[in-house]
């Protein structure tokens, strides 16, 4: 089958197979930079803006990306050769396949090699919203909730704030822009997994800046909106298998395609510093106060994830769904939902919580997601005491259930020690600080709480008797040799 590269120029014959875009793509201009497009923006904020731009011709609310790091420069490259064009493969349980090609990517700037011109996109007038998905660790913040002033990249922005390298170099160096040109601020808009992520953007930020001008501290502080936003659809890494699916299919050439599922949510803190898209329009939620939804999700969703994930890896599942079909790992993730997260957390408008877990164990156990458990473990040390430990530590507080969560803790030394599933198979461990990890855990065999000593994730919770008893007597029965899934199912 003869291919079809994916551009601008072929879109019209692309068209005769996969939904293009619904809008004249010359007409749309830039009203939001993106710091971090990956899958995830692409199959959510990105899906989002087409929808507005194809249903209600927003042609304000383009998007141009912008990578930081040099793991960008292959994104940059696919980009810019696709004119921002890609894919969307929405992949649905019954087997039902849509594809659509997405088009509110219309520039991209891979900033370490182009820092003026990055920093002047931020700081043009068009300008008014800068999102980003920098991850969990993206934000530099300790355990204890302070900025993180060691970090080399910041250090070498706080010296060289002309030749920035960090999300906060860039972002300080275009608001500075704005100031000194008179220009109104532009929002910062995160939509990351971190509770009260705006807040956190804010503080982050601003801690930054203080060091580096006074004076743009507080005009930031005045100007500039952080508003919270919880930020919802699976989405996993996009393999060869998707590529092969267009050519195969369709004789598309797309060199990054994403899959993603087919539920999707957005819900935002109404509070903008210079105008906003009505993304209402299109799915999204504007509400003034997002905490209890992404409480929700988070403390259901994401670490139910890693519930699964964690002891999954260390069993030999390949997959979230591959857990999900095993009625233990079904089980122990809804008991754990039911008995420790459900009771901590506030009234949901609008949400029945226990529909909203049997849509959750739908959405995991979609078999055509097939989400990796390595990614789903990936980042655990930013993401566990963000979406597990407050769980622990709030029941820990109210005299609740707390076997669930620390078998998962217990369950997470352990593969950070051995780096091998039960069957001594290899695993594939991402986490930035996996050698922190590893040499924690490696101490378990002489010291049972060697892994709690790392306190810029567990903190005090080594001081807490319950947790450290219930902790120990979890670490005795996996280093014994018995079986996660006889230890889980024993619960």
């Amino acid at each position: 089958m003869i291919t079809l590269p994916l551009n601008q120029k072929n879109l019209d014959q692309v068209s005769t197979h996969i939904q293009p875009p619904q809008y004249d793509r010359h007409a749309v201009k830039t009203g939001i930079v993106h710091i971090g497009v990956g899958g995830f923006h692409r199959s959510h904020q990105a899906w989002y803006t087409d929808a507005l731009l194809g249903e209600y011709g927003a042609t304000d609310w383009g998007i141009c990306g912008i990578g930081l790091r040099e793991a960008d420069r292959k994104m940059a490259e696919v980009l810019q050769r696709q004119d921002g064009l890609y894919t969307l493969i929405t992949q649905h349980p019954d087997g039902q396949i849509e594809n659509q090609v997405i088009g509110s990517i219309t520039e991209y700037i891979l900033a370490m090699d182009e820092p003026v011109r990055a920093i002047n996109k931020m700081a043009d007038a068009d300008t008014k919203i800068v999102s980003l998905t920098i991850t969990e660790g993206g934000y530099n913040m300790t355990a204890e909730g302070s900025f993180d002033f060691t970090d080399a990249g910041v250090v070498h922005d706080l010296n060289h704030p002309e030749a920035p390298t960090t999300v906060f170099g860039f972002l300080a160096a275009a608001l500075q822009k704005r100031k000194d040109t008179g220009l109104p601020a532009f929002t910062v808009l995160s939509c990351d997994n971190v509770e009260h992520n705006g807040d956190v953007a804010k503080k982050a930020l601003l801690s930054f800046v203080s060091k580096l001008d006074p004076a743009l501290e507080t005009w930031i502080a005045n100007n500039v909106c952080f508003p919270n936003a919880m930020v919802d659809r699976i989405t996993p890494v996009t393999h060869a298998k998707d590529i092969t699916y267009l050519r195969d299919s369709f004789g598309l050439d797309d060199a990054w395609p994403v899959t993603c599922e087919p539920f999707i949510q957005w819900v935002i803190e109404d509070k903008f510093s210079n105008g906003r898209p009505p993304y209402e329009k299109v799915g999204a939620q504007f509400v003034p106060d997002v905490t209890p939804y992404e409480k929700m999700k988070l403390r259901l969703l994401n670490a139910g994830h890693s519930v699964v994930g964690i002891p999954g890896a260390i069993y030999g599942h390949p997959t979230i769904n591959a857990c999900m079909e095993d009625a233990v790992f079904a089980t122990f993730m809804r008991s754990f939902l039911d008995k420790e997260a459900t009771p901590v957390l506030d009234t949901v408008e609008g949400i029945d919580l226990d529909q909203y877990k049997d849509t959750l164990a739908a959405r995991f156990a979609n078999p055509n997601i097939k989400d990796s458990v390595s990614r789903i473990c990936s980042e655990s040390a930013a993401k566990l005491p963000k979406f597990l430990i407050p769980t622990l530590r709030e029941n820990l507080h109210r005299g609740g259930s707390i076997k669930y969560a620390t078998l998962i803790l217990a369950a997470w030394c352990f593969y950070s020690d051995k780096q091998a599933n039960q069957h001594g198979a290899p695993l594939e461990i991402i986490d930035v600080m996996r050698e922190q990890l590893h040499e924690a855990a490696q101490g378990t065999a002489q010291d049972p709480l060697s892994f709690l000593r790392l306190y810029t994730i567990f903190g005090d919770l080594i001081d807490h008797k319950q947790f450290v008893d219930a902790y120990t007597d979890m670490i005795h029965h996996l280093y014994s040799g018995i079986d996660i899934s006889r230890l889980m199912q024993s619960l």
